[in-house]
């Protein structure tokens, strides 16, 4: 089976197409290379394009015998949503349609989307499930939404089945080394402390200290890359076993705050690592979901803030 992958350029993507690669199945990375690398294509065709070019798109359905897709490309810095709510409005929804309409002229009957517990915003409710209201309070967070409710649409109407996964924070890189985490800018918290660690950067910047939790600082649910690119295969597979469209959340259900994180690296890499504190960013979240925690800090809950 050909597997279309958007964005198996970029960091889950890449790691995505290894799985696919190793359950037998065929991935086909469709990437404009804006936040991807081209060194990270190593598992089946590459194409280089854009998920909103309908020519780019005509061309490589005309090339390859697409079976189903996972999508992947997206623009997704929440303090860059509020800041540029244009250029996600165009590339997160707009180019995501665009291709949807693609997917249906060719007969494409599974698609699996990368979607983001962003879509609930503030919690109402603890813990968070996927019948929690959907409130987004970011544009990055409102264009995976309205994906949803586009996808909503698109299966009553055609003969599409999809799955939406709402996952937390993805973490980690393969285990064999192959492929791991680069972006550029870099955001994410733990490839940031363990640059402070290697010395490539002085500090590490914790936005937020007034959060309801024991340290202060936002505590977050760490899903591992080669987990979710596993979850996207086991989606794929109920779908083509005949399960109905649907929505997922994915996380581990651990908790661990800013703090935390920066106290195991230090104690792993033996390296003192610089910590400043300030200001939420623009778009995070008030509030943090509940989940249940298995540690050894007694049985307070953690609070995960994606």
């Amino acid at each position: 089976m050909n597997i279309l992958v958007t964005g198996g350029a970029g960091y889950i993507g890449s790691h995505c197409c290894k799985a696919l690669s190793e359950k037998g199945l065929h991935p086909v990375t469709l990437d404009n290379l804006v936040y991807g690398h081209r060194n990270f294509v190593r598992w089946g065709e590459f194409f280089q394009g854009d998920v909103g070019n309908s020519a780019d798109l005509k061309k490589l359905f005309n090339q390859h015998q697409i079976d189903a897709v996972m999508h992947f490309a997206a623009y997704a810095y929440v303090g860059e949503s509020v800041q540029e709510p244009i250029k996600y409005y165009e590339n997160n929804l707009r180019n995501t349609i665009e291709l949807l309409h693609a997917v249906v002229e060719n007969g494409i009957q599974y698609f699996v989307f990368s979607s983001t517990c962003a879509t609930y915003g503030n919690p109402e409710k603890i813990p968070i499930d996927e019948k929690h209201p959907q409130n987004p309070i970011n544009p990055y967070g409102r264009t995976k939404r309205m994906i949803e409710e586009v996808l909503q649409d698109y299966a009553a109407a055609y003969d599409l089945k999809y799955t939406s996964l709402r996952y937390f924070n993805a973490a980690g890189a393969d285990p064999d080394g192959e492929i791991g985490e680069d972006h550029d800018p870099e955001t994410h918290l733990i490839p940031l402390v363990l640059d402070v660690a290697a010395a490539k950067r002085a500090s590490v910047k914790v936005f937020g200290t007034d959060y309801e939790t024991p340290d202060g600082t936002c505590i977050r649910d760490y899903i591992h890359v080669t987990d979710l690119a596993e979850a996207h295969i086991l989606a794929l597979q109920r779908l083509m076993d005949g399960a109905d469209s649907s929505n997922y959340n994915l996380g581990t259900g651990q908790g661990f705050s800013v703090l935390d994180v920066i106290e195991r690296a230090q104690h792993i890499t033996g390296k003192d690592i610089r910590a400043e504190n300030g200001d939420r960013r623009p778009g995070d979240r008030s509030g943090c979901e509940t989940v249940p925690r298995q540690r050894d800090r007694g049985r307070r809950a953690a609070r995960t803030c994606g």
